[in-house]
């Protein structure tokens, strides 16, 4: 039984919801049965972004930010299938896979103090 204890711990629900936003990713990537080689190509490309430290922490963090919010790759998803350039749709799929896989992992989004210092903890 779920205990409501849990529930008071907002890390443990953004992780539980990471967790939940890579399964469905992965699940409908599998779907479209899209190539997995592109897939863990692609997986950790986001994390490109991080280069946007070398011009220091108040840079970094914004640019690594916008590429780490769900805003970009589910725009992706939907002009995808509103369109049916389904050729897009694995990009965003990834993409938010990868968002998924980050926030699971305690990785979240960036504040402008130190790149260790995250929306979810400090790593």
């Amino acid at each position: 039984m779920l205990k409501l204890r849990m529930l008071n711990k907002p890390g443990i629900l953004l992780r539980i919801e990471g967790l939940a936003i890579l399964a469905v990713s992965v699940f409908l990537y599998w779907q479209m049965h899209f190539g997995w080689l592109l897939f863990a190509v692609l997986l950790l490309a986001p994390d490109l972004s991080m280069v946007g430290y070398l011009g220091g922490v108040k840079i970094g963090a914004p640019i690594y930010n916008i590429v780490h919010t769900l805003v970009g790759p589910l725009l992706l998803i939907g002009f995808s299938l509103m369109t049916t350039r389904i050729a897009v749709l694995p990009y965003g799929l990834i993409w938010t896979a990868h968002i998924g896989m980050d926030h699971m992992l305690g990785f979240g989004l960036k504040y402008p103090t130190n790149f260790k210092d995250t929306h979810l903890q400090r790593v």
